[in-house]
């Protein structure tokens, strides 16, 4: 087995491909990025996850609903994921994903749930692209398509 670092650009490109795939049904989809805070050197793991969230909320228009990707976050099968995200998108859902030392606790406690994708630590574009074709899957199995199988 290989392991090593994504490139940044083939999971970009996945995703893309996923989110252009949402909006032919019709979904207003958009994915976008606050600044990078680093920790460990200039500002403590703490510190650069409170500049996070605070930008974070800066930018949601508090519509909809508002969920946070973290590790304690409730874990669906794919179908769980498409029942909530029927509810979860009435009128309008926002997801949050944080750095790699997780979401501030204040983001934490604006949003209306919590989701967990693995107890693994992510990359951002590899988490962008693998929400991207959980949205999709979730749309086909929604709308009878059949792509999940």
């Amino acid at each position: 087995m290989s392991v090593g670092k994504p490139r940044e650009r083939d999971a970009s490109a996945l995703h893309d491909r996923y989110a252009e795939r949402i909006r032919r049904f019709g979904v207003a989809y958009r994915s976008s990025w606050v600044a990078d805070v680093p920790g460990g050197a200039r500002f403590s793991d703490a510190h650069a996850r409170q500049r996070e969230g605070s930008s974070l909320l800066k930018r949601w228009d508090r519509r909809g609903t508002l969920v946070s990707l973290d590790r304690s976050g409730r874990r669906l099968s794919s179908r769980g994921f498409a029942a909530e995200l029927e509810t979860w998108a009435t009128p309008r859902l926002t997801l949050f994903v944080g750095g790699p030392t997780g979401l501030d606790m204040g983001v934490l406690e604006a949003s209306t749930h919590r989701l967990s994708l693995s107890s693994l630590t992510l990359p951002h574009e590899l988490v962008r692209a693998l929400i991207a074709e959980q949205v999709y899957r979730a749309l086909t199995l929604l709308r009878g398509v059949p792509y999940h199988r």
